[in-house]
C-alpha cells in the first residue's frame, strides 16, 4: 500500500506528538522525582531542625492520640513516645512505671489540653519527670486546621533545665543580695555614726538613726523632707555643693567640721563619696575624743620636751629613716649644735659630721669607719654605753637605745664634773684617812652590825690592840672581849659596847670613862653619823683629869679665899659706918657752933670733913652692897616707880654739881614712859652712878643727854634710859677696865669714879632687876650707857 505524502506528514505528525509526549512524560517523571527528593531531603531537614531545637512539638488529637518527635520520649525518660496523651505517666509502657510525668502532672497537662480543644485558650505549665532533674516549660494553644483538622491542641515542650539552674541560681544571687541589702541597712540603720545618702540633685534622700538623733529630728522622713543638714555652711559652702563637688570630682572628700550636736560643739570628719550616676553617700565620724587625745598628746610632749630640756643630761630621738625628730637644749650645748641646723631634721650620719666638725666626738683615725660604726646602732637588739673623751678634756656617757619603730634613742651625760668630784673625793678619803691618822683622839666607825668599818693607827695604840686582828674588821663583841683585858676593872668594858650600840642602832650620843690597867684615863663617846654608822671617840685624858684634879683643889681654896674676903669687907663696911657716924656726928655739932664758934677756916675744914664722910659713907655702901652682889644676897624692894619723876628728882639732887662743872643737862621724856617694877633706892644708886660718871668725865662746857623711852620687845615692852655725854671717850681697853676690869679692892683702894666701883655696881644692880646695861663709848665721841628694863 502506497501512503500519500499527506498520510505520510500525518503518521510523520503523529509520531512526532507521539515522540514529544513520551519526552514530556519522561521528563515530567524526572522532575517530579526530583521534586519529591526534594520534599524528603526539606522533610529530613525540618526534621532534623524540629530534633535541635529548643522546643518540641507535642501534637494531641480530639480522641486524645498524640504524635511528637522521639526525642520528647528522651526528655520524659521513656523508650518511646506513647500513642495516648494518658500513657505520658509510662504506665502503659512495660518496665518504665517508674518515669515519665508524675499523675498529678499528667492529670493537670489533660485537664489544660481538654480546655484548650473546647476553648482554644491557651496555657502553661511546667512539668519534672519522675526520676530526672530536667525541668519541662509546656506552652500549649488551639492547632492550625492544616496542622490536624478536628480540633487539636499543639503543646510546645522546652527543656529549660539549663535555664532553670541559672534561675536558681539568679534566685538565690537575688535573695541572697536582698539580704546582704536588708543586713547592709540594718548596718547602716544601727551605725553609731551619721550616715546619708544624697540623689544627683544633691537632696538628702536616705538618712539613718544616728543622723535623725544627731539633728534632733522626729524621724528619718521628716529630716530628709526638711532637707535638714547636719554641717553647717562653712565660708558659705553647703554640704549640698561640697558633694556636688565630688560627684563632679568623682573623688571621695574629706574634711574636718565643727557641728553642733545634742548642745555641744563637736568636731567631725566628714566624708562624701561618689556613687556614680546614682547620687553621693556620706557618713561623719565623731573625733571630738580623738582631737581631745591628740591636743592632750601635743601638750604631753610639749611638756615632756620641756622636762627634757630641763635635765642635765643630753636627749636625741631620731626615726627609723635615721632622721632627727628631738633634740633638747643640753643635747645641743654638749655637741655644740646650731638650732638653725636642726631645723632641717638631719641624718644621724650628718649630725655626727657637724659634731665632728666641733671636736665634739673623740678623735678617730679612720673617722668615716667610725661613724659607719654608730650607725649600725639602729639595728643593735640592745643597748649600747660608750665613755666618750674629747679633746677638751671634757668625759661624756653616751648611751644609744634601739627604739622598736626602728628609730633610736640617744642620750649624752657630762661626766666631767662627776670625775672630777670623784677625784676629789678620792682625795679626800686619802685625806681623810691621813688625817685619821694624825689626830690626837682615837676614832673608831662602826655599822648597824656591829662590824668595825674605819679606825685610825691610835686608836689601836689606846686599846693596845694588834694591827692583824684590827685588820680583820673585828665585831664589837669580839673588839670588847680584847678590851676588857686591859681595864683595870673587868666587865667595864660593857659601857664601851653601850656607846657604839646607841649610837648605831638608837641613834643617840653617850659618854663614859674607863681606866687602864696601866693607870692611863680613857674617855669615850658613841657619836650616831648621818649615813646609819657609829663613831667611837676615845681620848687619853691622864694629863688633863691630874690637871683638873689640882685645879679643882686650887679653885676650892680660891672660892674659900673670896668667900673669907666677901665676909672680910662685909664686916669691914660694918665697922667703918659706926666710926664713921660718929664723925660726922661730931663734925655737925661743930658745924651747928655747939663746941664754940668757928672761924672761917674752922667752918671749911668742918665743911671738908662732912664731904669726906659723905663720900666715904657712899663709898662703904657701894662696897657693901656689890660684896652682897657677887655673894648673891642682895636684898630688893619691889615698888611702882613712875620713871619720869624718879629720874628727874635724881637729875634734881645733882644741879648744883652740874652748874659748878659748868655743864649743861638735856632730859628728854614724858609720862607714857610709864612705870618699871624695882628697888627705888638701889636703882637711884645705879642711875646716879652713871650720871655722877658722865659728870666726872664730861669737860666745862660739856653736854650731857638723858633721853627715856618705852619699846616694844618680843616678850613685851621695856624701858630704855640712855645717858649720854660728849665727853673724851674711852678706848676698848678703858672701857673693859670700867665694866669690871679693876677688882673690888683695887677700886676701893683708889677711888676712881669710871675706874671705880660705879660702873660695875650699876650694871649689877641693873642686872638684879632682870634689865641689860651697855656701855659704848669712843675715843673723842664721848660715852653713851644704855639701860633697858623690863
Amino acid at each position: 500500500m502506497i501512503l500519500n505524502q499527506t498520510a505520510l506528514v500525518l503518521i510523520g505528525l503523529l509520531v512526532a506528538a507521539w515522540t514529544l509526549a513520551a519526552g514530556w512524560a519522561i521528563l515530567s517523571a524526572r522532575i517530579k522525582e526530583k521534586r519529591l527528593e526534594a520534599g524528603r531531603r526539606n522533610a529530613r531537614r525540618l526534621a532534623r531542625m524540629v530534633d535541635e531545637s529548643p522546643a518540641l512539638p507535642l501534637l494531641v488529637r480530639a480522641d486524645g492520640r498524640i504524635e511528637a518527635p522521639q526525642r520528647l520520649a528522651g526528655w520524659l525518660g521513656l523508650d518511646n513516645v506513647p500513642q495516648y496523651l494518658s500513657e505520658l505517666d509510662g504506665g502503659g509502657i512495660e518496665g518504665k512505671g517508674a518515669n515519665g510525668l508524675e499523675p498529678a502532672q499528667l492529670a493537670e497537662l489533660s485537664e489544660a489540653v481538654r480546655r484548650t480543644q473546647k476553648t482554644a485558650a491557651p496555657f502553661r505549665m511546667v512539668v519534672t519527670p519522675r526520676g530526672s532533674r530536667r525541668s519541662l516549660a509546656l506552652r500549649g494553644h488551639l492547632a492550625d486546621p492544616q496542622v490536624s483538622p478536628g480540633g487539636a491542641a499543639l503543646v510546645w515542650v522546652f527543656d529549660f533545665s539549663d535555664s532553670e539552674s541559672e534561675l536558681v541560681k539568679l534566685r538565690a544571687e537575688a535573695s541572697r543580695a536582698r539580704d546582704d541589702f536588708a543586713a547592709l541597712v540594718a548596718l547602716i540603720e544601727a551605725a553609731p555614726m551619721p550616715m546619708w545618702f544624697r540623689g544627683p540633685d544633691g537632696q538628702l534622700r536616705l538618712v539613718n538613726s544616728a543622723y535623725v538623733a544627731a539633728v534632733g529630728g522626729e524621724n528619718a522622713e521628716t529630716v530628709v523632707m526638711d532637707g535638714t543638714e547636719l554641717v553647717e555652711s562653712i565660708d558659705g559652702v553647703t554640704a549640698a555643693q561640697v558633694a556636688a563637688l565630688a560627684a563632679e570630682r568623682n573623688a571621695p572628700m574629706e574634711r574636718m567640721v565643727a557641728a553642733t550636736i545634742a548642745g555641744e560643739r563637736r568636731t567631725l570628719r566628714v566624708s562624701d563619696l561618689p556613687l556614680g550616676d546614682e547620687g553621693v553617700a556620706g557618713y561623719a565620724v565623731d573625733v571630738e575624743e580623738m582631737e581631745e587625745l591628740s591636743r592632750t598628746l601635743r601638750a604631753y610632749r610639749e611638756a615632756q620636751r620641756s622636762m627634757l630640756d630641763q635635765l642635765s643630761a643630753g636627749v636625741a630621738q631620731f626615726d627609723a629613716k635615721r632622721q632627727l625628730t628631738f633634740a633638747n637644749q643640753p643635747f645641743q650645748r654638749i655637741f655644740a649644735l646650731n638650732p638653725a641646723s636642726l631645723g632641717e631634721h638631719p641624718l644621724f650620719e650628718r649630725l655626727l659630721d657637724m659634731a665632728h666638725d666641733a671636736k665634739r666626738v673623740p678623735e678617730a683615725r679612720d673617722f668615716p669607719a667610725w661613724r659607719r660604726e654608730k650607725t649600725e646602732w639602729f639595728s643593735a637588739s640592745e643597748a649600747h654605753e660608750e665613755a666618750w673623751a674629747l679633746s677638751d678634756g671634757t668625759h661624756l656617757r653616751v648611751i644609744a637605745q634601739p627604739m622598736p619603730d626602728g628609730g633610736l634613742l640617744l642620750i649624752a651625760e657630762d661626766r666631767t664634773e662627776q670625775l672630777r668630784l670623784s677625784s676629789a673625793r678620792d682625795t679626800l678619803l686619802r685625806t681623810r684617812t691621813a688625817t685619821f691618822d694624825s689626830l690626837f683622839e682615837s676614832l673608831a666607825v662602826f655599822a648597824p652590825d656591829g662590824r668595825m668599818q674605819l679606825w685610825n693607827r691610835r686608836f689601836a695604840a689606846d686599846w693596845g690592840l694588834d694591827s692583824e686582828f684590827i685588820d680583820t674588821h673585828p665585831h664589837i663583841e669580839a673588839l670588847l672581849e680584847r678590851i676588857d683585858r686591859r681595864l683595870k676593872r673587868t666587865g667595864q668594858a660593857k659601857h664601851v659596847g653601850d656607846a657604839v650600840r646607841a649610837a648605831t642602832l638608837d641613834r643617840r650620843q653617850t659618854s663614859g670613862r674607863v681606866m687602864l690597867a696601866d693607870g692611863r684615863t680613857l674617855e669615850f663617846a658613841g657619836v650616831p653619823l648621818p649615813d646609819g654608822n657609829g663613831l667611837l671617840t676615845v681620848l687619853d685624858i691622864t694629863d688633863s683629869q691630874n690637871a683638873e684634879d689640882s685645879l679643882r683643889e686650887r679653885n676650892a681654896a680660891l672660892v674659900e679665899a673670896d668667900g673669907v674676903k666677901t665676909r672680910f669687907l662685909a664686916n669691914m663696911s660694918y665697922e667703918l659706918r659706926t666710926p664713921l657716924t660718929s664723925i660726922g656726928g661730931f663734925t655737925e655739932l661743930l658745924q651747928t657752933g655747939l663746941g664754940g664758934e668757928l672761924n672761917e677756916q674752922g667752918r671749911e675744914y668742918v665743911t671738908a670733913i662732912l664731904q669726906s664722910v659723905e663720900r666715904l659713907g657712899e663709898q662703904i655702901e657701894t662696897v657693901l652692897d656689890l660684896s652682897q652682889s657677887e655673894a648673891g644676897l642682895l636684898p630688893l624692894a619691889e615698888e611702882q616707880i613712875e620713871l619720869m619723876p624718879f629720874v628727874t628728882k635724881i637729875v634734881e639732887e645733882r644741879v648744883l654739881r652740874i652748874n659748878e662743872a659748868g655743864l649743861d643737862l638735856d632730859l628728854r621724856g614724858n609720862k607714857s614712859t610709864g612705870h618699871v617694877k624695882g628697888d627705888p633706892r638701889r636703882l637711884a644708886r645705879a642711875i646716879g652712878h652713871l650720871l655722877d660718871n658722865a659728870i666726872a668725865a664730861t669737860p666745862k662746857g660739856g653736854r650731857i643727854l638723858i633721853e627715856l623711852t618705852r619699846q616694844l620687845t618680843k616678850t613685851g615692852s621695856a624701858v630704855r634710859i640712855v645717858i649720854s655725854d660728849n665727853g673724851p671717850g674711852m678706848d676698848s681697853s678703858q672701857l673693859a677696865r670700867a665694866l669690871g676690869g679693876v677688882r673690888v679692892g683695887e677700886a676701893a683702894a683708889n677711888g676712881e669714879r669710871r675706874q671705880g666701883l660705879g660702873l660695875p655696881l650699876a650694871r649689877q644692880l641693873i642686872e638684879a632687876h632682870g634689865g641689860n646695861f651697855e656701855l659704848v663709848s669712843e675715843p673723842g665721841q664721848g660715852t653713851a650707857a644704855i639701860i633697858e628694863l623690863p
